[in-house]
């Protein structure tokens, strides 16, 4: 049975927002948005693309945004379920806010940090895969948001296998990272696994603290 939708009319706003937003990217960049979609079977996409970035592009600005906007819908779904008062639906709007700071300000620590160290190539490189992989994850987002608010009950169990297999998607970037630059990686492992500590491991728990403790 479908949910009332009475109760979900800015979380369908937001939904067709995100919908608009996919849209346009693959309207204005058909050919590369074709290429996008395919990213977890062929390096096409990083291997062209990563030449021509440029400190904004629209296409993956577009992609970013519906990535922070569906990351703010699930968050919200999430924290819904497990507060015991209800959160407002607004609330989407602060959590994507936030995390698109967070990962904003991120990005130019870690540019920052490659320059002083003089790693600029494979950090640049770095965080572009990183990038595009989790704007992948926004486009697999859409629908499943789409299940969560519309028909399947969040229970915790789901919640949590959702977060399991974008997660896992995640890393599965991350290893093919490492796999096609495993000559790099070789002088500086150690380095490396202390750069994800660091850099994308407690940056996101010390977010996830800071959510869940003001705004449930």
């Amino acid at each position: 049975m479908l949910r009332d939708l009475y109760t979900v009319d800015i979380l369908t706003l937001t939904f067709i927002g995100c919908l608009i937003i996919v849209a346009l990217s693959k309207s204005l960049f058909t050919k590369r948005f074709n290429e996008f979609i395919l990213l977890l079977f062929n390096s096409r996409h990083t291997n062209q693309y990563i030449k021509e970035q440029r400190f904004f592009d629209l296409f993956e600005g577009l992609l970013f945004l519906n990535f922070i906007i569906n990351l703010g819908l699930l968050l919200h779904t999430y924290l819904s379920n497990q507060a015991s008062n209800a959160i407002p639906q607004m609330d989407v709007f602060k959590y994507a806010l936030l995390i698109g700071l967070f990962l904003i300000l991120k990005v130019l620590f870690e540019r920052l940090l490659s320059s002083v160290l003089d790693i600029e190539p494979i950090i640049d490189k770095y965080i572009f895969e990183k990038t595009s992989f989790q704007n992948f994850i926004g486009l697999l987002l859409l629908p499943l948001n789409a299940l969560l608010i519309y028909s399947i009950p969040p229970s915790h169990i789901v919640l949590i296998t959702l977060l399991a297999i974008l997660l896992s998607i995640q890393l599965f970037g991350l290893f093919l990272f490492i796999k096609n630059n495993l000559n790099v990686f070789r002088k500086s492992l150690f380095y490396f696994i202390l750069y994800l500590c660091t850099l994308e491991i407690a940056p996101y728990v010390v977010l996830y603290k800071i959510i869940t403790t003001n705004w449930v």
